[in-house]
């Protein structure tokens, strides 16, 4: 279990295919974890590039914190993190609010991104979307399980259902986490997203309600490609072969 310590905080990354020349990062939604790609996506992307998986602050094995869940903050850990493992660049992939922080990421440090690939990112001034952490609560969790199971074939058991609603319990309820959300309200409208250079790919499910916010990049993004994928907002989970084949073929074109 490799634990990191990124900007003084505890880190937990995986990694796959060490030795490949070029490396694809993933940073997973809230209320899961690095596991959304660990068993099915990221062992696909790993025939071919180095692949890096982390647990963002409060998930997963990562360390707990109070504050820090606006996207200048998580894209300081994220850029901490790439100069820890000493990589100069890479292509970057995120899902929900992890597209969220791909995107941010690609805005900030254009340089450091090869290519974008964003997975169901929510537009943040839509009340629906950004109240999704509200609306879900705990059934968010359980349609996360049962979708996980669905696809996985594995039960999760009891005690992994409580951990998991503990976690969200302390985000949801004793952290910025929700304050933080409404202050990225205005993202999509930030003119630097319409002067990214990079080739991007979106990612979106048939059904989703994040489907507009998917349409929108598209529009404002020069270099973007969109695809749209039998599903909703837990494509990841639904469809990980497809996820995984779609994004291992963008990262590989030319």
């Amino acid at each position: 279990m490799p634990i990191l310590d990124i900007n003084n905080k505890s880190v937990h990354v995986q990694e796959l295919n060490e030795t490949a020349s070029e490396t694809v990062v993933l940073v997973h939604g809230m209320f899961s974890n690095l596991s959304v790609y660990y068993f099915n996506i990221a062992p696909i992307l790993a025939t071919r590039f180095h692949v890096v998986l982390y647990d963002l602050k409060s998930h997963g094995m990562s360390e707990k914190t109070l504050t820090g869940y606006d996207l200048d903050s998580m894209t300081d850990d994220l850029f901490a993190l790439i100069n820890a493992l000493k990589l100069t660049q890479v292509y970057l992939g995120g899902y929900s609010f992890g597209g969220l922080i791909a995107l941010k990421m690609a805005i900030r440090f254009p340089s450091l991104i090869k290519k974008l690939a964003i997975i169901e990112a929510p537009d943040p001034s839509d009340e629906k979307a950004r109240g999704i952490i509200d609306e879900y609560s705990r059934e968010f969790l359980e349609n996360y399980v049962e979708n996980f199971t669905d696809t996985t074939k594995v039960k999760m058991g009891k005690r992994q259902m409580e951990k998991n609603h503990r976690m969200y319990e302390y985000l949801f309820h004793q952290t910025s986490i929700k304050d933080d959300m409404v202050l990225e309200k205005d993202f999509f409208e930030d003119g630097a997203i319409n002067q990214l250079d990079q080739d991007v790919l979106l990612l979106y499910g048939l059904t989703s309600n994040c489907l507009d916010a998917g349409k929108n990049l598209n529009q404002k993004i020069k270099n973007s490609s969109m695809q749209i994928i039998d599903g909703d907002h837990n494509i990841p989970i639904q469809e990980p072969q497809i996820i995984g084949e779609a994004l291992l073929d963008f990262l590989e074109r030319k």
